[in-house]
């Protein structure tokens, strides 16, 4: 055996992304999606007529959610329901009322 060492420079970084963003609508039940850095099993999905969810976080949602309304223009929204809590993540415009 030598007594040589042996050294091996990487090229990628170690903190390259390993995910990729997905619409809301693409996920399926038993696919994988990542929550705050760990990696999730999708177990169901479904479509709710909820009337009691609170109105997003992110500006620019809030904004399409609130102008559609006014709008008059009927909205779909996607919902991401995790360990009892619910966020809206997407919005689908199908159209005036």
């Amino acid at each position: 055996m030598s007594d040589e060492e042996h050294h091996f420079e990487s090229k990628a970084d170690a903190r390259a992304s390993k995910t990729y963003p997905h619409q809301a609508g693409t996920i399926r039940k038993n696919g994988y999606i990542v929550i705050k850095a760990r990696p999730c099993k999708v177990v169901e999905v479904s479509t709710s007529k909820t009337d009691d969810l609170r109105l997003p976080i992110d500006d620019s949602l809030l904004s399409q959610i609130k102008d559609g309304f006014a709008e008059g223009k009927d909205l779909v929204v996607s919902v991401m329901n995790v360990m009892g809590e619910e966020q809206i993540c997407a919005l689908k415009d199908i159209g005036p009322k």
